[in-house]
C-alpha cells in the first residue's frame, strides 16, 4: 500500500510506503541497527518495551532541520533520565550517525539506522518512495509498545511539534 501525497518535500507531493501508524494501535515491529561498543547492535520494537519510548524520525542527520530536531529532543529528554527509551531514526549509516551524535554531545537519544532493509520505514509508513529516505515524524509509545502519540510532519522540511510529543511522554512517566 502507498499513500500518494501524504507529505510534501519543499512543496512537492511525495508518496509514503505502507500504512500510517496511528494513536491506539500496537506499534509495528521493525529491525534496525545502531553502532555501539564497537559493533552493530540490532534494535527492534521488543528491545524498546518496558519503558515509555520516543522515536524521533528524521530524513538525514546531515541536514540542518534534522540536526535541530535531534539537538532539541536531546536537550528536552535529558530531564527524563533512564525512565525512558529515546531514539533518533534515519537511513544514515550507523557510523555516520554515531559520529554526528558524538560530535554534538547527543547523549539522551540513541541513534538507530534503518539502512539495511528499511523495515521501520515500510512498517511504520514513513519511507518516502520517490526519495528513498524517511519522512519526518515523532512517535511516543507506552511501555507495552502501544502508540500514544503519532505525528508525521506534513512538510518534511519543517520541524515537528516538540511540545505535543513531550506532553504525551510526560503523561507516561510518573
Amino acid at each position: 500500500m502507498s499513500r500518494s501525497g501524504a507529505v510534501t518535500f519543499k512543496g512537492n507531493p511525495m508518496t509514503l510506503a505502507g500504512n500510517a501508524v496511528t494513536v491506539g494501535q500496537q506499534a509495528p515491529d521493525f529491525k534496525a541497527h545502531r553502532f555501539a561498543d564497537g559493533a552493530l547492535q540490532e534494535v527492534t520494537l521488543a528491545s524498546l518495551k518496558g519503558k515509555p519510548t520516543v522515536v524521533s524520525v528524521v530524513p538525514s542527520l546531515d541536514t540542518p532541520v534534522c540536526q535541530k530536531q535531534t539537538k532539541n529532543f536531546n536537550q528536552q529528554l535529558g530531564t527524563f533520565g533512564d525512565k525512558i527509551n529515546a531514539i533518533t531514526m534515519s537511513l544514515d549509516l550507523p557510523f555516520a550517525m554515531n559520529r554526528f551524535c558524538g560530535a554534538e554531545h547527543i547523549t539522551n537519544l540513541k541513534s538507530v539506522s534503518d539502512y539495511q532493509d528499511r523495515s521501520f520505514g515500510k512498517n511504520w509508513g514513513m519511507l518516502i518512495e520517490e526519495l528513498k529516505i524517511l519522512a519526518r515524524g515523532v512517535y511516543v509509545l507506552d511501555a507495552d509498545g502501544k502508540v500514544v502519540y503519532a505525528e508525521t510532519v506534513k512538510e518534511v522540511a519543517e520541524e515537528p511539534n516538540y511540545d505535543a510529543a513531550l506532553e504525551a511522554l510526560r503523561k507516561l512517566v510518573h
